[in-house]
């Protein structure tokens, strides 16, 4: 069973950021589907496994953005 969480992120201005945020986090195992939404500053994440906001963080911050 899937499971969907959506967090924010902060820093993100253009279409280079999104595809860059979603490109870290689509590399964590057991990511399904990675949507982030440039006007609304946030990611939504379908997993097969439950995701830790520790991992998404990094990921995020290796992206070079916050997650809030």
């Amino acid at each position: 069973m899937s499971e969907t969480t959506t967090w924010t992120v902060t820093g993100m201005t253009c279409g280079h950021c999104v595809a860059s945020v979603a490109e870290e986090i689509g590399e964590l195992d057991g990511v399904e589907q990675v949507d982030v939404v440039l006007a609304t500053g946030t990611v939504t994440v379908t997993s097969a496994t439950p995701l830790d906001r520790e991992r998404v963080e990094a990921a995020v911050t290796e992206a070079g953005y916050v997650l809030a």
